[in-house]
């Protein structure tokens, strides 16, 4: 999900308007545990209206980053695997696998995610992930397609629907996803998709539409998800930015806008600072306050959602969701759940623009 948040930044590209366009408007979300509504988050109780969610492909995104790229002439090398680098005559360079090396750079910006080979190895792996898959959104469906829906049993069993928009083919799409502990994932393989399939219709047989679009395991892709923060994200003409800084579960959905804040804020740092390790050191302090804080709430709610725990569920189900609609907390939600918690984007000379 594209947040007001990472929409900011996208707005100072030139790219909102295709998101927008490619992608879904999300205004709620909304999960059920049996017939106990257990998360109700809606923009609309945020003390400025007009916010919302985009839910859109990953690739649509990169799409756009990628045409805007082209279009500015920036070369694309492709076709390598990068393994590391090092300080070369006051220049870093880039490893690769096959033991060749680039050219020296002034700055290497690191986004490869959370297991870059750019990044110092820190923080752990979370005992769940999620199983996805891009589906057509079905005919005869009920589900509302302006909202991300969710279904538990408990924290250790979770069905979800994300609306995705046409990316501009006129076919309105769905991410539907299951979570599942990393353990589990052989015998899910093994078990086969029928077995699965049965398994979610007991749990939401709502959703048995979006279970037709799925004929085959190698259409659910298997995500694994990590909480790692690095203390210092940055080296001698080296800043890691997005998930290679900082990564989490999903449960927020928090990633892509992170990332996208990080890039404005080392940006906007180089066009201030003609020194390379002042920009750095900037770009970081812009970005740390609110890092830290959002690190801290996912680490927080993610047992809530994802975890064997028993007791958590019981609190979410009986006490955060009847009060989730009540004021202030319902506003308390709508901030976090849009990034706009810890007020970002003032530091960065950004603002978010309602629709």
């Amino acid at each position: 999900m594209i947040q007001p948040t990472g929409m900011a930044v996208l707005e100072r590209l030139g790219l909102a308007e295709r998101i927008r366009r490619e992608g879904a408007r999300v205004d709620r979300l909304y999960g059920t545990a049996g017939p106990r509504v257990v998360l109700d988050v809606s923009y609309a109780a945020m003390a400025e209206p007009g916010h919302h969610g985009v839910g859109i492909h990953r690739a649509c995104l990169f799409d756009a980053l990628h045409d805007a790229v082209a279009a500015q002439g920036i070369p694309v090398h492709g076709g390598l695997t990068i393994a590391g680098s090092r300080i070369d005559r006051d220049k870093r360079v880039l490893l690769f696998e096959d033991g060749r090396t680039s050219g020296g750079f002034d700055l290497i910006v690191d986004g490869l995610g959370s297991r870059s080979a750019l990044a110092p190895p820190t923080g752990h792996e979370l005992p769940y992930g999620a199983l996805w898959a891009s589906l057509d959104w079905p005919d005869a469906c009920a589900f509302d397609p302006h909202s991300l829906t969710q279904r538990y049993q408990r924290a250790s069993k979770m069905a979800g629907i994300l609306p995705l928009g046409s990316g501009g083919n006129g076919r309105e799409r769905a991410a539907f996803f299951w979570s599942l502990k990393r353990s589990d994932l052989a015998s899910w393989q093994q078990a086969g998709l029928d077995v699965w399939k049965e398994e979610v219709r007991q749990l939401w047989p709502e959703c048995d539409p979006f279970l037709a679009g799925i004929g085959h395991q190698r259409q659910m892709t298997y995500a694994r998800y990590a909480h790692r923060t690095l203390a210092d994200p940055t080296a001698e003409r080296l800043i890691h930015i997005g998930d290679s800084w900082h990564s989490a579960s999903p449960q927020l959905g928090q990633g892509a806008n992170m990332a996208l804040l990080d890039a404005w804020a080392l940006s906007a740092a180089l066009a201030r600072h003609a020194d390379i390790g002042e920009a750095l050191d900037a770009a970081v302090v812009s970005r740390r306050r609110h890092v830290r804080l959002y690190q801290w709430l996912t680490w927080a709610f993610t047992p809530i959602y994802q975890s064997d725990s028993r007791l958590l569920p019981i609190v979410r189900d009986r006490i955060m969701g009847p009060i989730s609609k009540l004021w202030p907390i319902d506003r308390f939600q709508a901030l976090l759940v849009s990034g706009l918690f810890g007020s970002p984007l003032g530091p960065l000379g950004l603002e978010s623009r309602r629709r």
